[in-house]
């Protein structure tokens, strides 16, 4: 029987995305980053309701493409690919910190772990808002 599950899933959100820099979990209450983690699993969630995502347990692959006016570049590209890649995998593993501030958002997974990752890329584009567009996709096993 053939798996008829979507095997890439791309969606928008406005404004910028979470960025890992520190030590601190991203997923703490109060972080600096809450509103963009929350407006990201939104974002995905919304997503894999509308497609019937289920999240990947093979091979994953993640691109990021950032749009921002031009000169006003936010962060670097390893901190933001960082940041939603932590946020875009299974939360249930990060046990040593309190995830019942988000809510049901705290089930939003879009693959298992970051571990999966083979590819990763990262573009920026010109606009006059920022916003960014995430795709994430299965990745073909090798024989």
């Amino acid at each position: 029987m053939q798996d008829t599950r979507a095997l890439a899933l791309t969606f928008e959100v406005s404004g910028l995305p979470p960025v890992k820099t520190e030590a601190l979990s991203i997923f703490a209450a109060g972080h600096r980053q809450a509103t963009r983690v929350r407006t990201l699993l939104q974002a995905a969630c919304t997503a894999a309701q509308r497609t019937g995502w289920t999240p990947l347990t093979g091979p994953v692959e993640v691109d990021l493409t950032l749009r921002c006016p031009p000169g006003h570049r936010t962060s670097d590209a390893s901190t933001l690919l960082g940041g939603v890649c932590a946020v875009l995998q299974d939360k249930k593993r990060v046990a040593n910190i309190g995830l019942a501030h988000l809510g049901v958002l705290v089930d939003v997974a879009l693959w298992s772990d970051d571990r999966q990752i083979r590819r990763l890329s990262y573009v920026e584009e010109p606009a006059e808002e920022f916003s960014y567009l995430v795709r994430v996709s299965a990745v073909p096993t090798m024989v």
